[in-house]
């Protein structure tokens, strides 16, 4: 503690550590030091991820039943095996 005493002696307040400053305001356990993500950033990606896979998924078998079934049934125009 001889960083104390002397700050102590010349009548210096105490040194406070460091405080990373959050951007977000997230604070949690990184994923890796070195990674400048902390566990609910990533719990956040994968659930927006997956939401928009389901998205995805979801206007492509909406694109197939227009090409396979309603733009022949409409007469927009025929299907080259049928």
């Amino acid at each position: 503690m001889g960083e104390a005493k002397r700050r102590q002696s010349q009548g210096l307040p105490p040194r406070h550590p460091r405080q990373s400053p959050e951007r977000d305001g997230d604070a949690g356990p990184r994923l890796a030091s070195w990674l400048p993500l902390n566990r609910s950033q990533a719990d956040r990606f994968v659930a927006i991820t997956t939401k928009g896979a389901w998205i995805g998924i979801g206007a492509l078998v909406v694109f197939w039943l227009t090409v396979r079934f309603i733009g022949p049934a409409a007469g927009w125009w025929t299907l080259a095996d049928g």
